[in-house]
């Protein structure tokens, strides 16, 4: 990966996002055999969105400010 998203892309890669299942979230009872690739499909949105300047762990906040808790710092 070479070039940054343009902002359109990133938007809706964010979004997407936050309708992903967390990575805790995640097991075999509820997936099945796909565990392995769902979990490595997250790590490597992460990864295009840290690439992008952009905190995955603040996303769920930037996208649904209503529905996300207050800071603790």
């Amino acid at each position: 990966m070479s070039d940054k998203l343009d902002e359109d892309s990133l938007q809706a890669l964010k979004i997407a996002f936050t309708y992903m299942p967390k990575a805790v979230e995640v097991n075999s009872y509820e997936y099945g055999e796909r565990v392995d690739k769902i979990l490595a499909e997250i790590e490597f949105v992460r990864s295009v969105l840290l690439f992008n300047d952009t905190d995955p762990d603040e996303v769920e906040g930037e996208i649904n400010p209503d529905s996300s808790p207050n800071s603790s710092y």
